[in-house]
């Protein structure tokens, strides 16, 4: 069920991006300001909604480092939808009544259960809180990066913290999150 509070309807037009990283058919939106600020954050969230009339369900949008989110649309609901890249869509947005939980990356979850401490605390926390701290691991551009931020949450975790300390979820502060580069 959709938070109605958070609803937005709204016409975007559909971006191919420059590097799609997959063989898959994909495309994008940015959000429109006014509908991004109807959203309970400027992190993750996830959004049931249309496209063209189809809906589509918990949707997680991105931060776009720019106060807004935005929405990668896979091939399966562009084909549904016929929404086709280059063209102007019709959306209806709105934020999930519950987050839904996070899969958690296979690297993070193994060195969760090795650390029982860090693991107690992680099953004590928000489902947000959960997701910002994935999202601080997957961000990292670099396997070793990567690696010490396992290893940092695991020692912060572990010592009972429950947030990502100093992790800008919405990237607009470190730049480090922005939504792809559209084909010109």
């Amino acid at each position: 069920m959709a938070n109605k509070d958070t609803h937005s309807q709204f016409k975007a037009r559909l971006l191919r991006p420059k590097k799609p990283g997959d063989d898959e058919a994909w495309a994008f939106v940015v959000l429109p300001k006014d509908a991004s600020a109807k959203l309970p954050r400027r992190g993750r969230t996830s959004v049931d909604g249309t496209l063209n009339g189809t809906p589509f369900s918990a949707l997680l949008l991105e931060p776009d480092g720019q106060k807004s989110h935005w929405l990668r649309l896979d091939s399966g609901l562009l084909e549904a939808s016929g929404a086709e890249p280059d063209e102007v869509a019709e959306f209806e947005i709105a934020a999930v009544a519950q987050e839904p939980e996070p899969a958690v990356p296979e690297d993070l979850d193994q060195a969760l259960q090795a650390s029982p401490e860090a693991l107690a605390t992680w099953e004590a926390t928000t489902t947000l809180a959960r997701v910002d701290w994935i999202h601080w691991v997957v961000t990292a551009k670099q396997a070793k990066t990567r690696a010490k931020r396992i290893n940092d949450a695991l020692d912060k975790l572990a010592s009972g913290e429950k947030r990502v300390c100093c992790f800008d979820p919405s990237g607009f502060y470190s730049k480090a999150l922005k939504a792809p580069e559209a084909e010109a």
